[in-house]
C-alpha cells in the first residue's frame, strides 16, 4: 500500500480530511491547540495514559494513510545506543519531549517496535564523530513511546525537523521526518511534508509534541506480548539476551553481525530485522 501524498511540498492536496489532519493544519495556521481537562494535549492517544484499556484513536481510524516515507539524507548512522533520553547536562536548546504510539493500519497499537532516532544540535550541526542527538528505543506493551531531546537548530536548506526509522518486528523499515508547525522555513523545504507535522505546545520552559505513528502492518489485536522463552532456538542466537555493534551470531545456519545495541526477544530473530542485524 503506497501512502498517498501531497501534489507539491508544503502543500494539502489530495489528503483525505481527517480530525488529524484538521487539527494539524489548525497548528500549523496558528490557531489554539485543543487541550484536554488534564491540560495536556488533545491528539495521540487521549486514554492512553489513564491505564485504560487502548480503544482505537482517531489517528488511525479516520481515513488516514500509513505515516509517509521520508529520505534519510546523509546523516544516519547506524550502531546508536539504546536510550530515550538525548540529552546530556550542560547540553545548549530548548528542551523537547516527543511522545506517542505507534499502530498498525488496524488500528492495533505495536510493542517491541523499534524506533531509530537523529537530529542536529542547537546549531545546526550532526555529531558524525559520536552519538550526540542519536539513539533508538522500543514502543513498550502498548505501542507507546517517549523520547527527551531538544528542539533541533537549523541548516541551511532545511525546515527543523526530526529524523526517525521505525520497523515492527518482522517488517520493512520506515524511514521518515517529523516537523515542527509554524516554521517560516515549512513554505520553502522542498522535502516538508505537513502530514508529519507533530502536535507541539509550550510547557514550562520548554516543549512538548505529539505524534503518532501508523505502520503499513497489521497488528495483532488479541496476541499480547509475551516474555521470551527460557530455551533458546536452534544457534547462538537467544532471546533475552544483551548484544552489543559488532557482535556475531549464527542463527538457522546463517552468520549476523549485530548493527545496534539491543535486548533479543522473540519474533525479532535475524533474519526479521535488518536493522538490528546484517547477515554475513
Amino acid at each position: 500500500m503506497t501512502p498517498s501524498r501531497p501534489d507539491a511540498p508544503g502543500t494539502g492536496a489530495e489528503r483525505p480530511i481527517s480530525r488529524k489532519n484538521l487539527l494539524r493544519a489548525a497548528v500549523a495556521a496558528g490557531a489554539a491547540v485543543p487541550l484536554l481537562a488534564t491540560g495536556t494535549v488533545a491528539l495521540a492517544r487521549e486514554t492512553g495514559s489513564q491505564g485504560r484499556p487502548l480503544a482505537p484513536t482517531p489517528s488511525c481510524d479516520d481515513g488516514d494513510d500509513p505515516t509517509p516515507d521520508q529520505m534519510e539524507g546523509p546523516y544516519f548512522k547506524p550502531n546508536s545506543p539504546l536510550r530515550t533520553d538525548l540529552v546530556t547536562p550542560g547540553t545548549p536548546g530548548t528542551p523537547l519531549t516527543v511522545s506517542g504510539y505507534v499502530f498498525g493500519r488496524n488500528c492495533v497499537p505495536l510493542p517491541g517496535v523499534l524506533l531509530d532516532f537523529w537530529q542536529a544540535d542547537d546549531a545546526g550541526a550532526y555529531d558524525m564523530a559520536g552519538y550526540t542527538f542519536r539513539g533508538h528505543q522500543f514502543t513498550d506493551a502498548t505501542g507507546a513511546f517517549t523520547l527527551r531531546t531538544i528542539v533541533p537548530g537549523l541548516y541551511p536548506g532545511r525546515t527543523r525537523h526530526i529524523h526517525v526509522k521505525a520497523q515492527a518486528p518482522g517488517e520493512p523499515v520506515l524511514t521518515t521526518q517529523l516537523y515542527f508547525p509554524g516554521e517560516p522555513r515549512n513554505s520553502t523545504d522542498a522535502l516538508f511534508d505537513p502530514a508529519l507535522l507533530m502536535n507541539v505546545r509550550t510547557a514550562g520552559g520548554g516543549r512538548q509534541g505529539t505524534f503518532d505513528f501508523v505502520l503499513d502492518v497489521e497488528g495483532d489485536p488479541t496476541d499480547p506480548p509475551t516474555d521470551p522463552p527460557t530455551d533458546p532456538p536452534s544457534g547462538s542466537w537467544a532471546p533475552g539476551r544483551p548484544y552489543a555493534a559488532g557482535d556475531r551470531v549464527v542463527h538457522g545456519g546463517a552468520g549476523y553481525r549485530c548493527l545496534q545495541a539491543h535486548t533479543s526477544m522473540t519474533g525479532w530473530e535475524p533474519p526479521n530485522v535488518p536493522a538490528l542485524w546484517r547477515r554475513e
